[in-house]
């Protein structure tokens, strides 16, 4: 799960935690109801916390997020539009820890 998880992300730690204390990355995604936060900006607070971990110390939950992290960036990643340097598609993507732009 960890090759898979690695291929997904394609963020550093560091570049998540920037990202996700900006404007856009807090505009997009689903709010569950009542939420202040979108469920993809909390999934990029878990990313960093799994980036940071070394393997050993890696629990059942972070491995479930791992698999959710890698099917909703596949899942998404084929949705592409024609702009995506800024699409709030590109923006849940980069919460969810890929930036479609370094594929380029």
């Amino acid at each position: 799960m960890r090759r898979e998880f690695d291929q997904a992300v394609n963020m550093t730690a560091g570049e998540l935690d920037r990202w996700l204390k900006t404007e856009q990355s807090r505009s997009v995604g689903f709010r569950r109801d009542g939420a202040t936060e979108s469920v993809g900006h909390a999934s990029g607070r878990h990313i960093v916390r799994i980036l940071k971990k070394p393997d050993d110390d890696l629990a059942d939950g972070d491995f479930a997020h791992m698999r959710k992290v890698v099917g909703y960036v596949h899942r998404h990643k084929a949705q592409r539009p024609e702009n995506i340097y800024t699409s709030r598609w590109r923006y849940s993507l980069m919460n969810w820890g890929h930036d479609p732009t370094k594929e380029d």
